[in-house]
């Protein structure tokens, strides 16, 4: 099961009712935050999102309206009694990019890694424990004006228990428990690993975030069949397609487009540029090649769960 909020919705300037840039992914009682704009703590506390959990937060690239709300943000959480490390990771520039934040932020009670994006991706209980073994975080780039990346979060969901050839194996009932939750088991037969005793792998769980892009094969390559994408929406009229372009952004249409050709089940559209002030009056023009396309708002939720089978 996957917990998304949509945290905030606005491009470049935050309004009332729209704070920048941000969502946040709670599994298994753990948290990943996608980008931290400004007002971030504060959409947070209105959606009723803890981020105190927080073990990583992942940053798309470096403008001010994806990062600025992180020296806040890091300080409540010193306020608040915080002392587990946390991690910021994003492409290539980190270091560079958030040490004149970090510094400002001043001293903090809990560790800040500032973690160089691994190519390849990686498994979150490999560095955070709490998560799920098959939870996985991988990273893809996306064009835009700076070095930016997108994200692909996957929930895996392992093969059905199968009992006879448990005991088939020798393992003792007891142990049981401990392959189905993709631990080893060491048996007087030898070891016994959970692929030995469950089925085929079943259908998991996937969530992209785009963070800011114009349309490139690698997003509809890696939000191909995602439960859920949230993706930039910066320009509503078609007539701004080529602004949009020559600044990194989409058009209403041309997420819409990205959405179907991807072939993703559900679709929010975010960063609205303040010009838009009415984003529901442009959703027909994203509809019409997505018609599950649907308007983010600050606060929105869903809730991913496995299929029933």
């Amino acid at each position: 099961m996957i917990d998304l909020t949509l945290l905030g919705t606005s491009a470049l300037l935050p309004l009332p009712d729209r704070a920048l840039t941000a969502a946040a992914l709670a599994c298994s009682g753990r948290t990943l935050l996608f980008d931290c704009g400004e007002g971030t703590q504060t959409a947070a506390r209105k959606a009723g999102v803890s981020l105190m959990k927080c073990d990583l937060i992942a940053l798309t690239h470096y403008h001010g309206d994806h990062i600025f709300g992180l020296p806040g943000l890091l300080q409540t959480m010193g306020v608040m009694g915080r002392e587990e490390p946390l991690s910021i990771t994003g492409p290539q520039g980190l270091r560079d990019a958030l040490t004149p934040l970090l510094r400002a932020t001043g001293e903090l009670p809990f560790p800040v890694t500032l973690l160089p994006w691994p190519q390849e991706g990686f498994r979150l209980a490999s560095f955070f424990p709490g998560w799920p073994a098959l939870a996985y975080l991988s990273a893809f780039p996306t064009r835009h004006r700076v070095q930016s990346q997108g994200y692909v979060f996957t929930l895996g969901r392992a093969g059905a228990f199968q009992p006879q050839a448990a005991e088939a194996l020798g393992v003792p009932v007891g142990q049981w428990k401990l392959l189905q939750q993709g631990k080893d088991v060491e048996t007087p037969r030898g070891t016994v690993t959970p692929r030995q005793v469950t089925g085929p792998d079943r259908q998991g769980l996937k969530f992209v975030f785009t963070g800011d892009t114009a349309p490139c094969p690698a997003l509809t390559e890696n939000a191909l069949n995602a439960d859920l994408m949230i993706c930039e929406a910066t320009y509503g009229e078609d007539a701004q397609a080529e602004e949009a372009n020559r600044y990194g952004h989409m058009t209403f249409s041309q997420a819409g487009a990205a959405a179907a050709q991807a072939h993703v089940r559900q679709l929010w559209l975010a960063h609205f540029s303040q010009r838009i002030e009415d984003p529901e009056a442009c959703l027909p023009l994203a509809q019409a090649h997505f018609p599950a396309a649907r308007c983010g708002q600050d606060g929105l939720r869903l809730t991913l769960t496995f299929p029933k089978r």
